[in-house]
């Protein structure tokens, strides 16, 4: 691509401390890669989806248009998938992607233009009654148009700077058009795709397993024979399972502390891989229920939070380190700590800020000791150590907050059907670009990630004009906006910490990057085993 915006500063390379992933060494065939999920899929369509539960397992059974680099660790560069050229109009309106021929579906059919254009159909323009988690990230998009089997075109209403980045999400999975047409909401219980695995079983509960796909189009890949990943919701079960060596690797990422005993344990049996995380927890509070409609007591949410002791003692325990805005820190985008401190919440002076809180509260005629329910997701890491602590900040203002753990899948059904006050959101993205980092913050008919439930046609604007910047200095000053709006003045949102991602692993695992992101490098193409 051809903008600023294509290049991360050097902050967020990854880092190695035992050993390089991805050795010189010529990839040996065969064997079977065990990893640890510690969520299971709530439906096996990714496009409606937004966990690695659905990622992890799920994902080496499909192909993508494009996708970052798999050797690359900040997970700027764009390489094909099934597309192996494209090309960019002028105008930058009209992305033009030449699909590889001889590409099978497991079913044995060919996959065509037509399949890619149908799966970007349901993704973009989904009918009614299909959820489609990213629709806001393509309101750019005018038409998906298959002029030929083999050519896939993208109009768009305007330039767009990130769209290559777009398709290259890791979520666009290629789906067969036949199907779709038969029925749009297939993929929410079936598998069949392009990808390198075939799909053997899944067991609830217990495990997903997937077979080497001997009919790839990319010759000599995969080279394991297979793989098995093992649902383990308990953190220490994972570990547990990756020190006796009955899993080689958890993709998402364990705390300071399981690092440390891993490296302990196994010494030269373990590599390590760290790398700042495209990750943060954030609070959503519903805006139609009361008194959260009101901005006062939003406000009030986030400015009890004393962040920068939250970061020095949850990092410590937890897979979260960094106060952060919108952007991750370090990276163009992001705002400088100075001008951070001043948004609610981010101020250093924390009794300044509990007052003002218990000022609004009472304002807003909440009384002392007021109570609502924090729904949690089931996921212990890092939700239930943020969770503790959002619930003792709460406290120092007179809030009186019981929390409910929901498990994963009914998490979900929660959260996009709003049955709740106050509950725990994220936002996780696959590469460190605003546009892709910002798009669920739109208003709710936008974007339906928008867990908070609101309308914000100020706030949409500024997402617009952000995105259609070509100055960086006017970009980041839409940025500055929007990131001011949406966690100071209306506080739609509450950004807790940024996430930190530590990948202790087998050092029998090769061929795998740690980027940025968890939802990157699981196709599972690249990886194979040393013995």
């Amino acid at each position: 691509m051809r903008r600023y915006r294509h290049i991360l500063v050097i902050a967020i390379a990854a880092v190695t401390l035992a050993g390089p992933a991805a050795a010189q060494d010529k990839p040996r065939s065969g064997g079977e890669l065990i990893f640890a999920v510690p969520s299971e899929p709530p439906s096996y369509d990714a496009h409606r989806e937004e966990t690695f539960g659905v990622i992890h397992p799920v994902a080496p059974h499909y192909n993508t248009l494009l996708r970052p680099d798999p050797t690359d660790r900040l997970a700027t560069k764009i390489v094909g998938d099934l597309a192996e050229s494209w090309t960019i109009s002028k105008d930058g309106r009209t992305y033009t992607l030449k699909l590889r021929h001889g590409v099978k579906f497991h079913d044995g059919s060919e996959m065509t233009s037509k399949d890619a254009k149908a799966s970007y159909d349901k993704i973009i323009f989904p009918p009614a009654g299909v959820a489609s988690d990213r629709k806001g990230e393509y309101l750019d998009v005018e038409a998906v148009q298959a002029p030929d089997p083999y050519t896939i075109v993208f109009r768009l209403k305007w330039p767009s700077g990130s769209f290559l980045m777009s398709l290259a999400s890791p979520w666009n999975w290629i789906y067969k058009a036949d199907i779709l047409a038969k029925d749009m909401r297939w993929y929410e219980t079936h598998v069949m795709g392009t990808g390198p695995f075939i799909f053997v079983e899944h067991v609830r509960g217990s495990h997903w397993v997937g077979k080497k796909n001997p009919n790839y189009w990319d010759k000599g890949k995969p080279y394991l024979d297979g793989y098995r990943a093992l649902f383990i919701r308990d953190s220490a079960a994972q570990v547990s399972a990756v020190r006796g060596e009955r899993a080689h690797i958890q993709f998402r990422g364990f705390s300071p502390a399981e690092r440390d005993s891993l490296v302990q344990a196994l010494g030269p049996k373990i590599t390590v891989q760290e790398s700042p995380w495209d990750c943060a927890l954030l609070v959503a509070m519903n805006h139609e229920r009361k008194p959260f409609d009101d901005k006062r007591v939003r406000r009030a949410l986030t400015l009890a939070l004393d962040r920068y002791q939250g970061s020095q003692a949850l990092s410590k325990i937890a897979i979260v380190k960094e106060v952060a805005g919108v952007q991750v820190p370090g990276t163009p985008f992001a705002t400088p700590p100075a001008e951070l401190e001043k948004l609610a919440g981010y101020g250093r002076d924390v009794a300044k800020s509990r007052a003002e809180a218990r000022r609004l509260l009472k304002e807003a005629g909440v009384a002392d000791g007021f109570a609502f329910t924090f729904k949690n997701r089931g996921i212990p890491m890092p939700y239930e150590p943020v969770g503790v602590w959002l619930l003792d900040q709460w406290r120092q203002v007179g809030l009186n907050v019981k929390q409910e753990v929901i498990e994963p899948a009914k998490y979900y059904a929660e959260l996009r059907g709003g049955n709740f006050e106050v509950a725990m959101d994220f936002q996780c993205g696959y590469i460190v670009e605003p546009d892709l980092d910002l798009y669920k913050f739109q208003s709710k008919d936008k974007s339906p990630a928008n867990y908070s439930r609101y309308a914000d046609p100020v706030l949409d604007d500024l997402y617009e004009k952000q995105g259609r910047a070509t100055d960086v200095e006017e970009r980041k000053k839409y940025i500055r906006e929007f990131e001011r709006r949406l966690v100071d003045e209306e506080a739609h949102y509450l950004y807790t910490l940024q996430w930190h991602r530590i990948i202790p692993h087998s050092s029998k695992v090769k061929g795998w990057t740690i980027t940025p992101s968890h939802y990157l490098n699981n196709q599972l193409d690249t990886v194979w085993l040393a013995d």
